[in-house]
């Protein structure tokens, strides 16, 4: 069968894009030809996926996504696709990963004129072509509160609705040489027993709350703040963050780094993943963090926040959010004796709950309703 994975923007370690690499290669290797259409690739192209990018520029990027989708209308008719998953909103998707969270939901908290503007306006009318009772799409759901949100403000069916378990991957456990792993990176990047090192790992800096983080590091005690570094790894803009840091006195404890692939060193290297996001579909990196033995400290605006609270592999800051709490948390869990209990708690969780099979599922998902056309 002919598969098309469409998107508009693909990156290696973009979150929504590995996603769509994982669930692709389920499907090929179940015999199937995966064929990606966007608007632009980086990186290595997997083995056996065919790629095909669109050339094409506009002012903005919302009128760029609108020219996108109706560069391809009736391509994949005329060659020959069976089933067409969405990693974006857009109309006439068989199928739509649901990435992102609902975006009338977002709206419903700020100023109702600011859905009358034409950027507003296309996302409401891509997500619902994907939602509204006129459309046919299978959505396939990352998070409850998705379910929720969009049953809320678009009736849609449960039948077209399906809820999908978490797909880290297992290279992301504690490892039996964790502790030798964890010595080689701490002395590769000049740590001390006693210093502390936080991970902000994933890109998007400013919805993750990176300047949340710099606030809490820079209201330390200066014993702890002393020595206490940080490292940010994702793709974002970098430079409003590390003026901040240079404000605030921090530069010489901080540093961004782009995606790598070496991530499970990290984890084990680190004492804290710090991670106060604003606003946050799902959060994989909390789990990916738990696994690894890494204890997390985190907003409950975060849809994986649950995650932390049942395995008791860290805390979560309840909404609303006050940066005082979150100055008070680190302090407290750079140096809490509960270090232990939270790694052990998070890798117990990683060995006895399901988080790690959604390609399978949304691969068997995805060749059902192929299947049913």
């Amino acid at each position: 069968m002919k598969l098309a994975f469409v998107l508009f923007k693909y990156f290696p370690f973009g979150g929504l894009q590995r996603d769509m690499r994982r669930i692709a290669q389920e499907c090929q290797s179940w015999g199937h030809e995966i064929h990606i259409y966007c608007l632009t690739w980086e990186g290595e192209i997997p083995q056996g996926f065919s790629v095909h990018q669109a050339d094409i520029e506009r002012l903005t990027n919302y009128a760029k996504y609108r020219a996108f989708h109706q560069a391809l209308q009736g391509r994949f008719v005329d060659e020959g696709v069976d089933c067409v998953i969405g990693f974006n909103r857009m109309p006439g998707l068989d199928i739509y990963y649901a990435a992102d969270s609902c975006f009338r939901e977002k709206l419903s908290h700020r100023s109702k004129w600011i859905r009358f503007g034409p950027r507003y306006r296309h996302f409401l009318e891509f997500e619902e072509a994907v939602f509204g009772s006129g459309s046919k799409t299978q959505a396939l759901l990352i998070s409850p509160t998705q379910q929720r949100d969009f049953q809320h403000h678009y009736n849609t069916p449960t039948e077209r609705l399906h809820l999908l378990p978490p797909g880290i991957s297992k290279d992301r456990q504690a490892p039996p040489n964790a502790a030798e792993i964890r010595k080689e990176f701490r002395h590769e990047f000049g740590l001390a027993e006693d210093d502390r090192l936080l991970l902000a790992i994933g890109s998007g800096f400013k919805t993750k709350g990176l300047d949340r983080t710099l606030k809490a590091i820079k209201a330390l005690p200066e014993q702890q703040r002393s020595r206490t570094r940080l490292i940010a790894m994702g793709s974002d803009n970098p430079k409003p963050f590390i003026k901040m840091a240079k404000r605030l006195g921090l530069a010489q404890q901080f540093e961004i780094i782009s995606g790598r692939d070496d991530v499970p060193r990290f984890l084990q290297g680190g004492d804290l993943l710090i991670h106060p996001a604003y606003t946050e579909n799902t959060g994989t990196v909390l789990l990916e963090a738990l696994v690894a033995g890494l204890p997390v400290l985190t907003t409950a605006s975060c849809g994986y926040a649950f995650h932390v609270e049942k395995s008791g592999g860290g805390r979560v800051l309840p909404a609303p959010f006050e940066q005082a709490q979150l100055n008070r948390d680190l302090a407290e869990m750079l140096d809490s004796p509960q270090r232990e209990q939270w790694r052990s708690c998070g890798i117990q969780y990683g060995q006895t709950e399901d988080l790690y099979s959604m390609p399978t599922l949304a691969a068997s998902l995805i060749l059902k309703q192929a299947y049913s056309k």
